[in-house]
């Protein structure tokens, strides 16, 4: 009788995520306008979005993340600001500051441009710890206080940060409790021939797509509610909590030969953003229930800056993806 009920209540948020989808549907054909032959960044950005998690994009410059950024804010028709993150950035740049105004003889409040739905980190790894620091209570408890005042960002609000993986010279290597605060952090790569040839022939014709809102904030809001109600079978859950705790005990799962690889493995927030994520990318594939398939896939996107690598991994080049491709393989998904 149990198990009817549950196949009735999935069966009713199947429903309503049939409904809600269709929106992104469109949010991503919209964003398909300016992104070419970028799915897999698109659709990660979308999990962000979906999740309420901060995403951090790694890529050679050229590859249209701060494009596929602002037209995702433009499609969904929410605040955008930019912050182009240099060495000499103040923490005020980011979140503001006091100014003293003479007419009034008192002091107010500056708001910088975190105040906004969505906020570009452009090159965030080039930023002084001073900076980072300031970013970790907006992108943790969604606020900001300066002076002695605390106010809340508005919702959603989603970090969407960049960093260049090989120009290493002026740049601050991200800490672990900075890292750990993006829910995704997404390799990107160049576009396939055919693809590359389409942005070649677009920018060619000066032509550029007029991106429209397609998609409202109470869509966005009422996508986030729903992505907490779908299901997540027990079997699933332990899935997820396996591979998590195999970065940090690789020896109690048959992988032993991790261990001198790994200095620390993945926190609690991993199996966090894990199972939400997995969520998010059901809802996106509409369905109302998580399968292996989806953890699977999102996997890497959430463990790869959790995971510490010792000096011998480095020595070995063993990267952290390759750490988490043989946890995959041999954690058996239910």
């Amino acid at each position: 009788m149990a198990e009817l009920h549950q196949a009735e209540d999935i069966r009713q948020l199947t429903e309503k995520v049939k409904e809600l989808n269709y929106f992104f549907s469109l949010l991503k054909q919209e964003i398909n306008k300016a992104i070419i032959g970028q799915e897999y960044m698109v659709d990660r950005l979308l999990i962000g979005l979906l999740g309420n998690g901060h995403v951090l994009l790694e890529g050679v410059p050229g590859l249209a993340k701060t494009l596929a950024i602002r037209t995702l804010a433009d499609a969904v028709h929410g605040d955008f600001s930019r912050i182009q993150f240099t060495p000499d950035l103040l923490p005020a740049d980011v979140v503001g500051t006091m100014m003293y105004n003479i007419k009034d003889n008192d002091f107010s409040i500056k708001r910088g441009p975190i105040f906004a739905n969505f906020v570009l980190a452009d090159e965030i790894n080039r930023a002084p710890s001073k900076v980072q620091s300031a970013l970790l209570e907006a992108m943790q408890e969604k606020q900001v206080t300066i002076g002695d005042e605390t106010m809340q960002l508005p919702k959603p609000f989603l970090v969407l940060a960049t960093q260049n993986p090989i120009d290493q010279e002026g740049t601050y290597l991200l800490p672990e409790a900075q890292s750990d605060r993006f829910m995704l952090k997404c390799t990107i790569t160049y576009p396939e021939f055919e693809d590359e040839r389409k942005i070649m022939q677009m920018v060619a014709t000066s032509h550029q797509p007029e991106i429209r809102s397609v998609i409202s904030m109470q869509n966005v809001l009422d996508a986030k509610e729903l992505i907490n109600q779908i299901y997540v079978d027990e079997k699933i859950e332990k899935y997820i909590l396996d591979m998590v705790f195999a970065t940090r005990f690789p020896e109690k799962y048959g992988l032993s030969e991790l261990k001198n690889y790994l200095s620390f493995g993945a926190s609690p927030r991993a199996s966090i953003n894990l199972a939400i994520a997995s969520r998010a990318l059901a809802f996106l594939k509409n369905r109302a229930f998580v399968i292996p398939e989806d953890v699977k896939e999102i996997a890497k996107d959430v463990l790869r800056h959790r995971i510490g690598l010792s000096f011998e991994a480095e020595a070995e080049e063993i990267t952290a993806d390759e750490i988490v491709n043989k946890i995959l393989g041999k954690i058996q998904a239910p």
